[in-house]
């Protein structure tokens, strides 16, 4: 067999194998959100996926060395489809007002924890006894913040925000957060925007997690409004007074 005979079968080869691996991890991490829709994140079990899969543990160990290797991929996969679906509505509207893209963002927010409770409550839900997710989960998990900061970016450069108020005691907390998230942005706005990202995954939470049965019954239009409060709140107004420059 000639050198580029070797050459094209070794490339087919490890091309199938790459293949393969793909089409078992996928597997492997489908099989673990059914067991988390199912039982919950605290009691995923390698062994467990292993057995409905029909795998040997030793052969799933070579995909995820350890529960909290598959738990990490899970989180990442899930902060990631958030912060796609995200991204994905604020491009439909690009060209709007920064309420509109705001309120935007949020729903989709929103509509993707509704569509994905179980991935929801794995990475806004309570902690898995014994987890602590990795600094790898940060650039995925940081992905709905940042189209958020994009907005308010945009609306900074362009007619303004209004200056949200912030208390002296909270002056270096706030220039400190501005440094480390958006040195170009006011750090009250940007204590505002912290302020706003909790609020918004609270009001998803509360929803899905039962805590607004038989409180609030109109989900949409009450979301809607709670969040273009935020957007207000971070100063997605057009001023006329105390423009943050």
């Amino acid at each position: 067999m000639s050198n580029s005979a070797r050459g094209t079968t070794h490339g087919a080869t490890s091309g199938a194998r790459a293949r393969a691996r793909i089409e078992v991890t996928a597997a492997i991490k489908d099989e673990a959100r059914r067991q988390l829709a199912a039982e919950g994140a605290a009691k995923l079990s390698l062994r467990a996926v292993a057995r409905e899969l029909g795998m040997v543990s030793s052969a799933l160990y070579r995909y995820f060395p350890s529960r909290d290797d598959l738990l990490t991929a899970l989180i990442i996969d899930a902060y990631n489809s958030l912060g796609q679906s995200a991204e994905a509505a604020e491009a439909t509207v690009a060209e709007a007002g920064p309420v509109q893209r705001w309120t935007t963002v949020c729903e989709a927010a929103r509509g993707w924890a509704i569509a994905h409770p179980h991935e929801y409550a794995l990475i806004y839900g309570s902690p898995v006894p014994g987890y602590s997710a990795p600094e790898t989960t940060v650039p995925a998990a940081a992905r709905v913040g940042a189209v958020l900061i994009g907005i308010v970016r945009d609306a900074h450069r362009g007619l303004g925000v209004a200056k949200p108020p912030l208390p002296a005691e909270l002056r270096a907390e706030a220039e400190r957060m501005a440094a480390d998230l958006a040195p170009d942005l006011p750090p009250g706005v940007v204590t505002a925007l912290v302020a706003a990202w909790a609020q918004l995954f609270g009001l998803i939470g509360f929803e899905l997690f039962g805590q607004f049965n038989r409180v609030v019954e109109d989900r949409e239009p009450f979301f809607r409004h709670a969040v273009t409060q935020l957007a207000h709140g971070v100063g997605l107004v057009y001023p006329q007074q105390g423009r943050a420059d």
